[in-house]
């Protein structure tokens, strides 16, 4: 995952998204509007493209190399390229983890598939990366249940839902892949288009 060693309520300010959007929680007392207006220099169409681009790497964790590789597949498959590459961002397994509110962030997602604490149709992945699809069982290794640190996940992640393209069991803590995610179920705005412009230059 990439490493960001700038303050993370700078970097998303920089990039106009709010840190919720990453599973962090803000003081209502020094809550800011986080938006993509927010700053009055005008920007280039190269700048903005460029800021869409790290507005997902950024969201997601992936570095340059990876982030590419998804644009690669998602050239190849059918369909809006831009709507290809989310649903290869949104379908990663540590992402899913996350969604299904078994991590309160990401990077804490990456972190406990990477430790091995989650299982795929039965099966234990650690591959943060692997790519989950449509009937995909995700669910909290038997031996991890007994951790304390997943009942504080709960209970910080108490109120959240997960999206409409999983089916959560928050009890038996596992979830189901009813199909792929749509574009419009994002929790962030994003414009993909000028990334995949970006890239086809």
């Amino acid at each position: 995952m990439a490493v960001y060693r700038e303050p993370i309520s700078k970097k998303c300010k920089s990039l106009g998204i709010s840190p919720a959007v990453l599973g962090y929680t803000q003081k209502k007392e020094t809550r800011r509007k986080f938006g993509a207006g927010s700053s009055r220099r005008k920007i280039s169409e190269y700048g903005l493209q460029m800021k869409e681009k790290q507005k997902m790497k950024f969201i997601y964790g992936v570095l340059e190399k990876q982030f590419y590789r998804y644009y690669e597949m998602a050239m190849k498959d059918d369909g809006v390229t831009g709507e290809n590459l989310i649903t290869l961002l949104e379908t990663r397994l540590d992402n899913v983890v996350y969604r299904m509110n078994m991590a309160v962030t990401r990077r804490e997602a990456r972190q406990l598939v990477g430790h091995g604490h989650f299982t795929v149709n039965g099966k234990r992945v650690d591959v943060p990366s692997y790519r989950v699809k449509a009937g995909d069982v995700i669910a909290l290794h038997e031996k991890s249940k007994k951790s304390p640190k997943f009942e504080q996940i709960a209970e910080l992640t108490h109120g959240r839902t997960g999206p409409a393209w999983l089916d959560v069991n928050r009890e038996g803590r596992s979830a189901t892949v009813v199909r792929k995610p749509l574009r419009e179920e994002l929790d962030y705005e994003i414009q993909e288009n000028l990334v995949i412009e970006l890239y086809s230059k």
